[in-house]
């Protein structure tokens, strides 16, 4: 991406201390925009400005320490960034549980994170990038919305209602120069992801890339990719997503899976 495409945007990106987040918010630095860093303390905020300084020297970074999961955090956030360009919602958690077993304190745990963590933020910024008819929103979904886990149904379900949100939104920018979009990771190297493995390889008594081997043969056997994405990978398809060179993507639920759903469209 040319690297002053986001020249005079300023970028938020939620949950971007590690992971998926982080690697967006240093593709989106890399683009020029004033990226605006999120996580729940701030030494985990100071420590991504610290790396992403490093690694993108002359970035204009800032960053902001909320829990975005509840009201409160949100308006925290707000309250210290009252404008945006483009926002995306990264924010996310996963646990899986047997469906039986998921209480209701833990479907509304998920659901505060993965969706009304974005819904407050959208509420807010979007109105401000219609008035000024500029603007990305970007939600970062799953392919778990699409073909939902069995042994995460509940987080399947907010990523499926985060696809609709985008489309939802979407059909408020017509004729705006605005869009609103969800982007569909498949299984990704994250943090989380990263720890998961780990702690499963080692109940197994098996390596961590036999483990990975394993995952993908049965319980993502349709994966054409055979192994986890990179969060550079999904970073790289985000950062696009919200530059002006996809204008003309509004509305879409663009797959970034490797190819793991059974569907052409």
């Amino acid at each position: 991406m040319d690297t002053a495409s986001l020249s005079g945007w300023t970028a938020v990106v939620t949950g971007s201390t590690a992971g998926i987040g982080y690697a967006i918010a240093e593709e989106l630095a890399r683009a020029g925009a004033d990226v605006v860093v999120n996580g729940r303390s701030q030494a985990r905020v100071d420590a991504a400005l610290a790396a992403l300084t490093a690694a993108v020297p002359g970035a204009r970074l800032r960053g902001v320490a909320a829990d975005l999961a509840s009201a409160q955090g949100a308006a925290q956030f707000i309250a210290a960034v009252p404008q945006a360009d483009i926002l995306i919602n990264n924010l996310g958690i996963f646990v899986p549980t047997d469906f039986a077993r998921i209480e209701d304190e833990e479907w509304q745990k998920l659901w505060d994170a993965n969706v009304m963590s974005g819904v407050r933020l959208s509420r807010h910024y979007f109105g401000g990038m219609l008035e000024r008819d500029r603007g990305r929103v970007v939600f970062l979904s799953s392919e778990s919305g699409l073909q939902i886990p069995p042994e995460m149904i509940h987080y399947g379900v907010t990523k499926a209602a985060q696809i609709a949100l985008a489309r939802g939104m979407a059909q408020l920018t017509t004729g705006t120069a605005v869009t609103v979009n969800s982007v569909l990771a498949g299984p990704t190297r994250s943090e989380g992801v990263g720890v998961f493995v780990e702690q499963l390889a080692q109940q197994q008594g098996v390596s961590a890339a036999e483990f990975e081997k394993q995952f993908f043969d049965t319980a993502r056997p349709t994966s054409l990719l055979r192994r986890f994405a990179e969060p550079a990978e999904i970073a790289r398809v985000v950062a696009f997503v919200a530059s002006p060179a996809a204008s003309v993507v509004n509305g879409a639920a663009i797959r970034a899976e490797g190819g793991l759903v059974l569907s052409a469209f």
